[in-house]
């Protein structure tokens, strides 16, 4: 997103010529993933039909922001992946489906598993099983995690999709059987299906917490002079990824399923981008010339130490490679906070 495409003083945008060709349905579509999604997916010239339950704070905030950016090429449907039943007609005549939805964080895992698994395995099924039996062909990408790779706790270099999967936490292990459900999809059903394995990422109309999304945030805490707690040491190392960057691979995996279907890609920033954690602090301060106030805490359960994606498979099959730079995309994370604060 671009940093002029602020959230507080958006105008109404004139309808874009043409009616769009092809339909998508994004899950989870109210949230930061899924908002750069619909923006990239609609300058492509695509309708776009967002699904979300609005449970997660910022999301009526990024909805409210997409109707009136695009009255005419938005579609939304308050639903939840858990209500199985009332799935089918919400994937029919879609042209792909992008599947976003999710509980997102270890933390929260670990203190409701049950809901965890509802929502991340239970609710994937839900969509599989609806594409399968209302909408078979249509592209089915979903957005899996790095961690189904467990703890990392050693520097063994960029992670490569044969990596051992080692689910530790909840979460872990949630996303990691919507995984293989996805992929397995491909093999029993002949299905559609992508598995993007996501690294850490960034960017506008991210409303970070202390649980996920960690770099929006810390520039949200920076910027309102908010102490930061840092599990750890702060020298575990990410390979960070702007969200226009991901949602450009998005329209690529549709648009290239024939090479796609049935595969596994990690999706990050790779060696070029990775910071440790107090490398990230440090440069918020610079930018924001702010002096960043911080903590440390015990480390937390199933944290990697160091995680950096090999994005090769990513480059070779697709054609896809990171183009916005951890400093670029960062500048561009702070300016859109800073307007929307």
């Amino acid at each position: 997103m671009d940093p002029s495409e602020r959230l507080t003083k958006t105008k109404s945008t004139p309808p874009l010529p043409a009616a769009p060709d092809r339909r998508i349905l994004i899950t989870g579509g109210a949230g930061f993933l899924g908002v750069n999604a619909a923006v990239h997916l609609i300058k492509e010239g695509w309708h776009v039909s967002l699904l979300d339950n609005l449970s997660r704070p910022g999301t009526e905030r990024n909805l409210k922001w997409l109707i009136t950016k695009y009255p005419n090429r938005i579609a939304f449907i308050k639903e939840d992946v858990r209500n199985a039943g009332a799935l089918a007609e919400h994937v029919k005549d879609q042209d792909a489906v992008l599947h976003l939805a999710g509980q997102v964080a270890v933390t929260t895992s670990l203190v409701d598993p049950s809901t965890d698994f509802d929502v991340n395995a239970r609710g994937t099924l839900n969509m599989l099983e609806a594409v399968r039996t209302h909408n078979h062909d249509a592209p089915f990408v979903f957005a899996s995690t790095n961690k189904v790779y467990g703890k990392l706790d050693h520097n063994n270099g960029a992670c490569k999709e044969t990596q051992p999967i080692d689910f530790h936490s909840p979460y872990g292990c949630s996303k990691g059987a919507a995984d293989q459900y996805v992929r397995d999809y491909a093999r029993c059903f002949g299905m559609n299906t992508v598995v993007l394995r996501q690294s850490c990422i960034y960017g506008a109309h991210q409303y970070g917490t202390e649980d996920q999304g960690w770099v929006a945030h810390f520039v949200h805490s920076i910027l309102r002079d908010r102490a930061l707690r840092i599990y750890g040491d702060g020298t575990q190392v990410r390979d960070l990824l702007d969200a226009r960057d991901l949602s450009a691979l998005y329209t690529t995996v549709i648009d290239k399923i024939g090479i796609a279907r049935g595969e596994i890609y990690n999706v990050g920033g790779g060696p070029e981008n990775q910071r440790n954690l107090l490398e990230v602090i440090d440069q918020i301060g610079e930018l924001t010339r702010k002096r960043p106030q911080f903590s440390f805490a015990d480390w937390r359960e199933g944290d990697q130490k160091f995680y950096v994606s090999d994005v090769g498979k990513a480059r070779r099959d697709l054609g896809w490679a990171p183009h916005v730079e951890f400093d670029r995309g960062l500048r561009d994370l702070i300016s859109w906070a800073e307007s929307a604060n």
